[in-house]
C-alpha cells in the first residue's frame, strides 16, 4: 500500500477525501477496498443535493465478489457525482484516486476533516485487517 496518496484523509470505511479547497472535498474509495472488491460491476452514487452527516451510508459498490456499502466522511451537501462510473464501473478499479472519485461535498463542518486518518494511519489500520 505504498503508493497510498499522502496529501489525502481517510476514513477507517476505506474511503478517502481530498480537499479541493473553498469546502468542497472530492471522495472515493482507497485501492485496498477496491482490490479487496476485485471488479467493480457497479455503483449506487448520491444524489446531487443529498445532505449527509458523518457516518451516513452514501451509496454502494458492487462487484463480482461482494457489495460493499460507502459511507461520507465527513458532513455536506452533494454537488457532483462522477457519472462516468454509472457507465464504466471498471474505472474505480483502474484509477481509484484519480478518475474513480465517486463524489463531491460541499462540507458543512470543514474541521471534520481532523478527525480522518492519515495515509500512514490508514496503512497501519488497514494492514491490520
Amino acid at each position: 500500500m505504498s503508493d497510498t496518496p499522502k496529501e489525502l484523509k481517510y476514513a477507517l470505511t476505506h474511503e478517502w477525501t481530498l480537499d479541493e479547497g473553498d469546502g468542497v472535498v472530492s471522495v472515493g474509495i482507497t485501492d485496498f477496498a477496491q482490490e479487496s472488491l476485485g471488479d467493480v460491476v457497479y455503483i449506487e452514487l448520491p444524489e446531487v443535493g443529498d445532505k449527509l452527516s458523518a457516518a451516513d451510508e452514501a451509496g454502494a459498490v458492487e462487484s463480482v465478489k461482494a457489495a460493499s456499502d460507502i459511507f461520507a466522511p465527513v458532513s455536506g451537501e452533494v454537488i457532483a457525482i462522477n457519472e462516468d462510473l454509472e457507465d464504466s464501473p471498471e474505472i474505480i478499479n483502474d484509477s481509484p484516486y484519480g478518475d474513480g472519485w465517486f463524489f463531491k461535498l460541499k462540507m458543512s463542518d470543514p474541521s471534520e476533516l481532523k478527525h480522518l486518518l492519515s495515509a500512514d494511519e490508514y496503512i497501519e489500520s488497514a494492514e491490520e485487517e
